[in-house]
């Protein structure tokens, strides 16, 4: 038997296995486009706008062309709208 073999430490080498494996597995954030917008897209849906008619609002007023379901997307990630949801669905029981 080598001195390699005697000094590994099976339990060290899978903690240190799955730690790497957990820092692959983070997702990582990149900006968004609707950032900027966050705001006055949060406020336009609350008040009614349809995913679409944000669409439309980008791309006329700030020259921004997003797809409709990539701002709907967007939204549903987003705290704030997703209390507003939760109270609704909360309401109807």
């Amino acid at each position: 038997m080598s001195s390699r073999d005697e000094t590994f430490d099976p339990v060290a080498e899978v903690a240190l296995i799955r730690t790497r494996r957990a820092e692959a597995r983070r997702k990582l954030y990149r900006k968004s486009r609707l950032d900027k917008y966050r705001a006055e897209l949060v406020a336009m849906k609350q008040a009614g706008a349809s995913c679409a008619d944000l669409a439309e609002w980008l791309r006329v007023s700030h020259r921004c062309k997003v797809n409709r379901s990539s701002i709907d997307r967007y939204l549903k990630k987003l705290p704030e709208l997703q209390r507003a949801v939760t109270t609704l669905s909360e309401e109807d029981r």
